[in-house]
């Protein structure tokens, strides 16, 4: 963690979140002419279709580039896109190689550096393009603009990366080297869904059952059977078992890893993440790799940080059990996505033309904090010391925090029944709140069982401010062979509510707490 002084002392812990004053926009505003199903080529001959918006003028506009595998014509592409031809843009959606419409087999990651190249110097090609290209979007969707950026097309001018990763096994498919299994298996069957429906279509012709007899037996679809189980797995999205069959960062994951291709990068970026998004910790490292090592002096000095507090885990006033007030809603994605390109595209002097570019908002004051950079470069680390008279286990225990190292103290020790494991509650998950509520949510119910270990301060005696990234250094010994541990931090309020912040491995956190506890 880091801390510094400021004129009251405030607990803050939390992740970047990065605000924006109200933006400036260019102030003409444009009718807008779609054009749906715009077909291109990639250099191995594969079509991918694309939905064109554009302003209805004469002249020439920058270009903004979506590449998404959860289809283009989906009302949560749609409209962003047609928000910002208005602002005098040239919006492409495009669905990636073996998604929707779009052609080729699917498999994550594998193909968008050369498909996201291509599709970059396609559009800048365009009639209504003036050959500056930036990209947009969020999750996956952000993967594929720094896969593209990794491949530096010469017309890419900008990115927008929204909520994605900087490593597609630590911080994606894996997390402190434990599989993530909820998010990788929900993720798998979600992307598996279009796959089968492209099957259908393929063995799908009226025709090839119009003789059958007795008319009772006419087959809707002309495929024997379809793929169930594990078999369907293996057909349907063979990447999940490569996942698996790679369980340590080698070479299957390095070759389209960003952070190994950071000083392939040559563009100014803003980066958006959220506290409690599953993929903040890529968010941050983009950010802080690109600005140390991108290949221009244009990347090193225009990156650009904004994180809000939820990410995948929602956007609102209320996000989990917690309600953190309008200040948390003035930024909506696409108005920064204007501001951003705006700034960069058009010389707009916005909330952009600074020499602060990383905001922050911060928990319990519930308002934004403008730094210089991320971390805050005055922070200071401080260390925090578990304690115990070895009963640490539920809150009913003896575990203490505090900022005294430990002498000579009784270890802790708790039984692990994988028959009744310790629940998720909260977080940074993704992607099916129906199932797992994300977010911050009361821990109280995990921190009553024997086998959580709960470390908590005394109730702080003054305010005090906490921000930076959060790590947990451990000593543990196990009887299993193979054991994973998982380590939370929790504001205490003073009506006992205890809010998850951050979860170790790498996390950040930005919180004001005022005269609670913290328990980790």
């Amino acid at each position: 963690m880091f801390e510094r002084s400021i004129v009251r002392p405030i607990l803050m812990i939390a992740a970047v979140v990065l605000s924006m004053t109200n933006g400036v926009h260019a102030q003409q505003s444009y009718a807008v002419i779609a054009q749906n199903g715009v077909a291109m080529k990639t250099r191995d001959g594969v079509t991918l279709y694309s939905d064109i918006y554009r302003p209805r003028a004469d002249g020439k506009f920058p270009v903004i580039l979506m590449r998404t595998p959860y289809d283009k014509g989906a009302s949560w592409a749609v409209t962003p896109a047609y928000q910002i031809a208005t602002h005098g843009y040239v919006v492409v959606v495009q669905d990636v190689r073996g998604r929707y419409t779009s052609e080729g087999e699917w498999y994550p990651f594998r193909r968008e550096s050369d498909d996201g190249y291509d599709a970059v110097e396609w559009v800048a090609a365009l009639p209504s393009s003036d050959g500056r290209v930036g990209m947009m979007g969020g999750s996956y969707v952000g993967a594929t603009q720094m896969l593209a950026a990794i491949a530096h097309p010469p017309h890419l001018a900008g990115i927008c990366p929204v909520v994605t990763a900087s490593n597609y096994h630590d911080g994606w498919t894996y997390q402190g080297g434990a599989l993530e299994q909820w998010f990788d298996q929900n993720w798998t069957t979600q992307l598996a869904t279009n796959t089968i429906w492209r099957l259908i279509a393929k063995d799908t012709n009226a025709l090839l059952g119009a003789s059958t007899l007795p008319l009772t037996q006419y087959p809707a679809f002309n495929y024997a059977s379809l793929p169930a189980g594990a078999d369907a797995t293996a057909q349907l999205a063979p990447y999940y078992l490569d996942w698996l069959a790679h369980p340590n960062y080698d070479a299957y994951w390095k070759q389209w890893s960003i952070e190994e291709h950071f000083s392939d990068i040559r563009v100014p970026a803003l980066h958006i993440g959220g506290w409690y998004d599953i993929f903040l910790s890529g968010t941050l490292r983009n950010y802080m790799g690109i600005k140390a090592h991108g290949a221009s002096d244009a990347a090193r000095n225009g990156q650009h940080l904004l994180v809000q507090i939820g990410g995948h885990a929602g956007f609102g006033r209320h996000v989990g059990d917690v309600e953190f007030g309008d200040e948390a809603v003035r930024f909506p994605s696409t108005d920064v996505l204007i501001d951003w390109y705006d700034y960069l595209f058009k010389g707009v002097q916005n909330e952009f033309a600074t020499d602060r570019p990383a905001r922050v908002f911060v928990m319990g004051a519930n308002a934004y904090h403008q730094e210089s950079d991320w971390p805050p470069p005055e922070a200071q680390s401080t260390r925090y010391f578990l304690h115990s008279g070895g009963s640490a286990n539920s809150l009913r225990g003896d575990g203490g925090l505090s900022l005294t190292p430990p002498r000579k103290e009784t270890p802790d020790k708790f039984t692990y029944d994988p028959a009744n494991a310790v629940p998720t509650v909260g977080g940074s998950l993704c992607c099916d709140a129906a199932h797992y509520e994300p977010g911050p949510r009361d821990q109280r119910t995990i921190e009553n069982r024997n086998d959580v270990l709960v470390y908590s301060t005394k109730p702080l005696a003054e305010d005090m401010e906490v921000t930076g990234s959060v790590t947990l250094e451990l000593w543990a010994k196990s009887s299993a062979v193979d054991t994973d541990f998982t380590a939370k931090l929790v504001d205490v309020s003073p009506d006992g509510f205890a809010m998850n912040l951050a979860l170790t491995e790498f996390c950040a956190c930005a919180i004001v707490i005022r005269r609670r506890s913290l328990s980790c």
